[in-house]
């Protein structure tokens, strides 16, 4: 009896034609739109009024627009490092099993199966609802509802295959540039008279650069998802560089001219007395319709951040089931979809279940980013100095590409990620102890989990 085409295969990372599992099918402009799609959602329509609030003047405030850039591009370089010699479906967790040991990157595997990506997934759904609610109520948990039913919809696109839903995301990718440069040159180009300005608010005690940049970088974040597509680039060892660097730029620019027409219409103490900033300029350079325009753009912006999210996320989820028994039923790729299928139903049946976590506590969206932010910085450094431990480790390692100005750039990164973690901590809730504790409770299956035989080289 022929086997169905999503039933598990043993798999095998070294190229064999005969194998089931990633194969290079996405072009530089695919991998492009995955990243700016993830870098540009909600956060350019909500972190500006904050960064403003910590902000002493416009110049100042544009000048940590650009240093968030470039703080973005110096991590993005040392991903292209590690994406372009050790090119793998698993991405972060191939990294950190190849610099410390597997049972730690299995941690890793767990933090995001059942924290950072199903966690990402379930704030963007919180956004999306919350927007949704204040056109169409539905009642006390509504936002709650339309989550689910995005994480619900995005999942079963994501179960369709590769190819419909890059072809999807490549078309949101393109409304949300055109409605960014609409709010562009409509703010760049009206002049507001001063009365119009909404009132000014006084600077508090508490402005504070740093805490500035932590809303910057939150806005720059999701671009190292690119690593969980790196065996799906097309010549990815030379490609993966021009990629970043291409999309980081492209990123920092768009958020210069988008900052630039928030202050031209609002002034920097209008942002600050802004809960809502893009809906407040277009409101007084159009009107209500302006404002409407606005919202439909964050909803197509966070649907389309949430799409590649799903996507990027499950490739994490399959390497897992690779490499440990107890998660084998994960390790199941549909090659007719190019998907692995059985890691989407599960990523999104604990997307609900976070979502359900949220509507609960009442502020779901505020829960989510403490339940993630202290794992995500954690990892992320150990990732960062995974690079150092390779190519001392590992440096007969052809590198189709090396960081530039090395170990600087790393170096710079590296403390980046530290301050990032220590002020996850510094600001914890509930969210965020439930979060630790449930990547604790993955620290006894490492003792308990017997390893598959090594299938990467």
């Amino acid at each position: 009896m022929r086997a169905e085409p999503d039933q598990p295969r043993p798999a095998d990372h070294r190229g064999s034609a005969a194998a089931s599992g990633p194969r290079a099918v996405l072009s530089r402009l695919d991998v492009i739109a995955i990243i700016i799609g993830l870098v540009i959602g909600a956060g350019i329509f909500r972190a500006p009024s904050v960064v403003a609030a910590n902000i002493p003047t416009e110049g100042v405030l544009l000048a940590a627009w650009l240093l968030g850039g470039l703080v973005s591009l110096a991590g993005a370089l040392c991903y292209a490092e590690l994406a372009s010699a050790y090119p793998h479906a698993g991405g972060e967790y191939h990294f950190l099993a190849r610099a410390y040991h597997r049972r730690f990157a299995f941690l890793f595997a767990w933090a995001r199966l059942t924290v950072l990506q199903t966690g990402s997934i379930a704030l963007l759904a919180f956004v999306l609802g919350d927007y949704l609610s204040a056109l169409y109520p539905l009642g006390e948990y509504g936002a709650a509802l339309y989550a689910g039913l995005a994480v619900f919809a995005l999942t079963a696109l994501n179960l369709v295959g590769l190819r419909a839903s890059t072809g999807v995301h490549r078309v949101t990718t393109s409304v949300i540039l055109l409605g960014l440069l609409f709010v562009t040159v409509v703010g760049l180009l009206h002049t507001v008279p001063p009365w119009a300005v909404p009132a000014p608010s006084a600077p508090g005690a508490s402005m504070a650069f740093g805490l500035a940049m932590i809303f910057v970088l939150l806005t720059y974040g999701g671009w190292n998802e690119v690593a969980y597509v790196s065996a799906e680039l097309r010549d990815g060892g030379r490609s993966m560089a021009r990629v970043l660097v291409t999309a980081i730029a492209a990123i920092t620019l768009i958020y210069l001219l988008v900052n630039l027409a928030y202050v031209n219409v609002l002034g920097l103490e209008g942002m600050r007395g802004s809960s809502v900033v893009a809906a407040d300029a277009m409101r007084l350079a159009l009107g209500a319709p302006g404002a409407g325009v606005v919202t439909l753009l964050i909803v197509i912006a966070v649907l389309t951040s949430m799409n590649v999210t799903i996507l990027t996320g499950a490739r994490t989820n399959y390497a897992l089931g690779n490499d440990f028994p107890l998660f084998g039923f994960l390790a199941c790729w549909h090659d007719g979809r190019n998907a692995p299928t059985r890691a989407l139903l599960v990523q999104g049946a604990i997307a609900l279940l976070l979502v359900l976590v949220g509507a609960l506590s009442r502020s779901g969206f505020e829960t989510m980013v403490e339940y993630l932010s202290p794992v995500f910085w954690f990892f992320f450094l150990l990732t960062t100095v995974s690079l150092f431990v390779l190519r001392w480790r590992d440096h007969a390692r052809p590198r189709p590409f090396r960081v530039p100005f090395y170990p600087l750039t790393p170096l710079l990164f590296t403390a980046t990620c530290a301050y990032m973690l220590y002020s996850s901590l510094a600001y914890t809730g509930f969210g965020a102890l439930l979060g630790v504790a449930v990547l604790a409770a993955g620290v006894p299956l490492i003792f308990f989990l017997n390893r598959k035989p090594a299938t990467w080289r």
